[in-house]
């Protein structure tokens, strides 16, 4: 679906002068890059063999059905901006100059996280295949994105179903500066907390790369815990709650006390759920404690301490101000700034907050945050 928005101040979007300079200068933690026309997009990034395999084979996702995605949920170009498909073609997210014009040059942005939602790699069957997608895509993003512009800083793509090529990509790209996270969607054959998955995040931790949960994916598993819906309108409110369950996995399952400098990324799932979800925990833990003896602390406590969200979407309760309580719940320097550029419901960081922050907690949010956990001196 496309919606076709006004801008409700036509005159201060469209010229990069005429920005209001107090939403200028961010670091926007979810930016969609997109192929051009299709994955042969990866070939040069391939070798032979998975060449050929793309070619003839062609990937094969973990989903309910063979040929579709789990719900026709978009319009061509996966929900894009009307407004974003580049006048030299292609798809929406595809073109830097275009990106650059309606984003990093328009606001001015400092940093841009990339965060690739192709080549498939997370989610495919064949996982040596998937192994080298992975590789591949992180490759194009240094190829395509961050060498002609160094503020887009690339997300380390990997197959968690192949341990060894999975920590071996994130122990290669540890000291590559260009590469500021690494990338894990979060609804896997597992959840996460698993200690099969430890590896991997462990060496996460060691690289110093904070792992960033962006919503979506497919496992082949049903989306709710009753079955597939019926209608996208009960898929799409499913990604909060796996969400929600990736939280509670990892706690739960002691991943942060075995752990304890690993640092998780929620992006583009919310966050007004998160104080309900730690108080939850929090009550049955005092009940149920000494099923988990290995969690040392309250859950809500590890939550505060390992757990980062970004903005977009925002929630917009009846009474705004309720925002800047659920703010300062979670914690101000654990909020940070996303556009989702460029999707239909991205965010303008002019209108993102229905409600005025204080101007330190803007600053924290907007830019000090992230720049402060990704170490973008």
């Amino acid at each position: 679906m496309n919606v076709t928005v006004l801008d409700r101040n036509p005159e201060a979007g469209r010229q990069a002068e005429n920005i209001d300079k107090r939403f200028t200068g961010f670091i926007d933690c979810d930016v969609h890059p997109f192929v051009r026309q299709s994955s042969e997009e990866f070939d040069p990034f391939l070798s032979e063999r998975w060449r050929e395999h793309r070619r003839t084979i062609g990937g094969r996702a973990r989903q309910g059905l063979a040929k579709a995605t789990n719900y026709p949920r978009m319009s061509p170009g996966n929900g894009q901006r009307m407004d974003a498909w580049p006048a030299s073609g292609g798809f929406p997210g595809s073109d830097l100059p275009t990106m650059q014009a309606q984003l990093l040059d328009l606001f001015d942005v400092a940093y841009g996280l990339l965060a690739p939602l192709v080549g498939g790699a997370a989610a495919e069957r064949n996982v040596e295949f998937g192994a080298a997608m992975a590789v591949a895509t992180n490759e194009w993003q240094l190829a395509r994105w961050c060498i002609p512009d160094p503020r887009l800083k690339a997300s380390v793509q990997v197959n968690i179903e192949h341990e060894a090529a999975a920590i071996a990509e994130i122990e290669k790209r540890a000291t590559d500066r260009r590469f500021a996270q690494v990338n894990i969607p979060p609804r896997g054959l597992e959840p996460l907390g698993r200690q099969r998955y430890w590896p991997i995040l462990r060496a996460c931790a060691e690289a110093d790369f904070p792992v960033s949960l962006h919503l979506g994916g497919t496992n082949g598993h049903p989306s709710t815990g009753g079955g597939w819906p019926s209608f996208y309108h009960e898929e799409h409110p499913s990604y909060v709650q796996t969400m929600q369950t990736l939280v509670t996995s990892l706690v739960c399952e002691g991943v942060f006390e075995a752990i304890p400098n690993l640092k998780i990324v929620l992006v583009e799932g919310g966050f007004a759920w998160l104080p309900a979800l730690a108080w939850r925990l929090d009550k049955h833990w005092k009940r149920l404690r000494a099923e988990v003896p290995h969690l040392r602390k309250a859950p809500s406590e590890y939550i505060r301490e390992h757990i980062w969200v970004t903005t977009q979407p925002i929630e917009e309760p009846e009474r705004p101000r309720d925002m800047l309580s659920t703010l300062e719940w979670i914690g101000v320097d654990r909020v940070m700034f996303s556009t989702d550029y460029p999707h239909w419901d991205q965010d303008d960081p002019r209108y993102a907050f229905k409600v005025p922050l204080p101007e330190e907690w803007r600053q924290k949010i907007y830019v000090d945050n992230a720049r402060a956990l990704y170490h973008l001196d």
